[in-house]
């Protein structure tokens, strides 16, 4: 049987600040019981994330929250740009990361509606911007990207996932009549090694630049 949902509720980001989630980080690691193996990092594949302001951040983390499969929710919300880049390059897109970071300001995007995931849901979101400078980022890193990475990715934040279908239909509805359009502007890039679930962070840049890309 789905779930029983609560009735619908329109709201926007200038509400974040009610869910009690605490600061967040600018890596989206979930606090994890018994830590990660060290020894496993090193084998890593990395992932690339655009980082979203906080209160995007704390709002989309509190949905994930509520809807994820708890046993299944490693991980605070966040906006995926590559997923699995080969360890080797690891210090070579330290660099890279870094370097689009300094010089770009900002990077403007909206939340345009609802993804449907299948066995799940998402935001989706709009970013010229963003997958211009991710487009930057895989012309350096061709001929080492899977061919999942060799692709641009329709921009999202998953806040459902591996759940029944009716459970998913539910989610939708509900949040298509409760997400309005709203604005914003990525923080920066992140890096993080994949850990069979949880990942660790390698690294994060806020964005502190004059250069805007896209609109």
């Amino acid at each position: 049987m789905p779930k029983r949902l609560a009735p619908a509720r329109r709201h926007d980001f200038a509400e974040c600040s009610r869910f009690p989630l605490g600061p967040i980080a600018l890596h989206p690691l979930r606090a994890q019981q018994g830590g990660v193996s060290h020894a496993a990092i090193p084998s890593a594949p990395l992932i690339v994330t655009a980082e979203l302001p906080p209160p995007i951040q704390r709002w989309a983390s509190a949905l994930r929250a509520a809807h994820f499969p708890p046993e299944r929710n490693f991980l605070q919300a966040h906006v995926t740009l590559f997923h699995a880049l080969p360890v080797v390059l690891l210090e070579e897109a330290r660099a890279l990361l870094s370097g689009l970071a300094a010089g770009h300001a900002p990077v403007e995007a909206r939340l345009v509606g609802i993804m449907d995931l299948g066995g799940g849901t998402a935001l989706r979101l709009e970013s010229p911007g963003m997958l211009a400078l991710r487009e930057r980022i895989a012309d350096h890193f061709h001929g080492m990207l899977t061919a999942q990475d060799s692709h641009a990715p329709r921009l999202h934040v998953t806040v459902q996932n591996k759940v029944a279908r009716a459970d998913a239909i539910a989610l939708q509805q509900r949040l298509s009549g409760e997400i309005a359009r709203q604005s914003f502007a990525f923080t920066g890039l992140a890096l993080h090694h994949y850990a069979g679930g949880p990942w660790t962070p390698a690294g994060g840049w806020a964005f502190r630049g004059k250069v805007r890309v896209g609109s």
